[in-house]
């Protein structure tokens, strides 16, 4: 199965996607963060002020991270490091995670320990740079968004958030119906997540003619539980499809709609105007509106000492650069399996970018609900707090403790292993060695070796270890633990590293 988008009108819906983004952030910006409803009319700012916004900073330095590494080469670990290295904002979830990653926890643990802001807006909003470079493939949009979002949302509904916008927008590249594209993007996400039902919540809601007013209202007292008041994941990303879809694809209506929800406006606001652009591209974008905020970009968010030079200044030049980077994207993501016809190898690049007419397959939705059904949504079920994963070339591991990684003198903590053969031959069974490099005092009780089978489509290769470690006399602020897994006749060893905090 093929795909070709004309490269053109790719283009051009990414460039609406980036102006969108940034009338939205501007627009909302004002009224961010009160919970009442408001009636505003269009921009509080004069023309040609572009407000800046941690939604689209936080973009540009995913661009750099992919630029730098590739695309098999960004996860949530090198995302995590730029996060240290690039990213100047200490509040909520983005300040815990940054915290935790400093005293050594790698993401996602990042973002579940100690985190009451995994259910918040820090992830969700920043999802159009993993859409534009994975146009037509919601899957992999959502496994970058997934991440990026865990670093500093863990196992949390900001998480799931993040995966369904993510394939929403995607998706919206060669599915030219809003309600189609919100539909598939619920298959990224958990049935039973707190975003899912939030989602299905408002689409009967719309369903049954109830006016936007009143189906906001719903939305928040259905999530009033959850905590972090105007900033909570559910709540704001339904808001921005009460925009969508109350607005009935009229840019100014949706975006106006969106606002008027209140919470997090800038976000809400800016997500609205990214999506609709993806959908119709620049035509939808009204003349005026687009004059008032002008193409330039400003940012806020950013180290620019450690990044200045790389940061796009314009919509422009971040059109150009992400439009350069899709096609080895597209072509580095090219999917093994084509599950609507089993163990079928796709074409060495499933989605090209060409100047020809568009060619969709007319299966082509029933094609991403599959991938998304068996790809996507199974890796955001097994999202539970105090995991972590960790692979190289021949295998691949899944690491979750029995409870949070702190630990006093002779405390206990039961450690369990999934280890996952990457290899699809038929002779690569292997005995694989497990050795523990502990901290001074520690001890260890778990098995020597184990068989990591080779990989069948039906049913992969893997092992396990359950261990319990146990702390000495005396901790440490840090305590790293280190397994190293070697496979027999294989040069490469699989080392698994995490802290124990004292």
């Amino acid at each position: 199965m093929h795909m070709n988008l004309n490269l053109a009108s790719y283009k051009d819906k990414v460039y609406a996607c980036w102006l969108g983004k940034n009338i939205g952030g501007t627009m909302g910006t004002p009224y961010e963060g009160q919970r009442t409803m408001h009636d505003i009319k269009g921009f509080a700012t004069e023309p040609n002020v572009v407000l800046p916004n941690d939604d689209l900073d936080l973009q540009l330095v995913w661009l750099h991270a992919m630029e730098q590494n590739g695309p098999l080469g960004v996860d949530a670990a090198v995302l995590g490091e730029h996060w240290i290295s690039y990213i100047v904002p200490h509040w909520n979830e983005y300040g815990i995670g940054k915290a935790n990653m400093k005293r050594g926890l790698p993401p996602p643990m990042s973002g579940d320990y100690g985190n009451d802001w995994c259910n918040s807006n820090g992830a969700w909003i920043r999802t159009e740079v993993w859409a534009t470079l994975a146009p037509g493939m919601p899957d992999v949009a959502a496994r970058y968004a997934m991440e990026d979002a865990s670093v500093d949302h863990g196992a949390g509904e900001g998480t799931f958030a993040a995966a369904f916008v993510a394939a929403m927008q995607s998706a919206a590249f060669v599915i030219p119906d809003l309600r189609r594209c919100i539909e598939l993007a619920l298959c990224a996400i958990p049935t039973e997540s707190r975003m899912a039902k939030s989602i299905v919540f408002v689409l009967d809601c719309f369903d049954k003619g109830m006016t936007w007013q009143d189906a906001r209202n719903a939305v928040q007292a259905l999530n009033a539980d959850i905590g972090n008041g105007w900033f909570e994941a559910p709540s704001n990303v339904t808001y921005t499809v009460i925009g969508l879809l109350w607005g009935k694809g009229d840019f100014k209506k949706s975006m106006i709609t969106a606002i008027n929800c209140g919470d997090d406006t800038d976000c809400t606001g800016a997500t609205a105007g990214s999506t609709l652009g993806i959908l119709y591209g620049t035509a939808v974008i009204p003349t005026d509106w687009r004059q008032h905020i002008g193409d330039d970009i400003v940012t806020v968010s950013i180290n620019k000492g450690n990044h200045g030079k790389y940061v796009p200044k314009t919509c422009t030049e971040l059109t150009e650069r992400i439009v350069a980077l899709a096609p080895s994207v597209l072509y580095a993501n090219a999917t093994r399996w084509a599950y609507h016809e089993f163990y079928a190898p796709f074409p060495k690049c499933p989605v090209t970018l060409e100047d020809k007419a568009d060619e969709i397959p007319e299966n082509m939705y029933d094609i991403m609900k599959t991938n998304l059904e068996w790809k996507i949504r199974p890796v955001a079920e097994k999202l539970v707090p105090n995991t972590l994963y960790f692979h190289n070339i021949v295998m691949s591991a899944r690491v979750t403790l029995d409870r949070s990684p702190d630990i006093a003198p002779g405390e206990s903590i039961g450690v369990h292993v999934d280890l996952n053969n990457n290899y699809y031959l038929e002779d690569s069974n292997v005995t694989i060695t497990f050795r523990w490099l502990l901290p001074e005092g520690f001890t260890v009780k778990s098995k020597k070796n184990a068989m990591l089978y080779a990989f069948d489509p039906h049913h992969a290769g893997e092992a396990s270890l359950d261990a319990v470690i146990t702390a000495g006399d005396t901790v440490e602020a840090e305590n790293r633990i280190v397994l190293e897994v070697s496979a027999h006749g294989r040069c490469t060893p699989l080392y698994i590293s995490f802290p124990l905090l004292g």
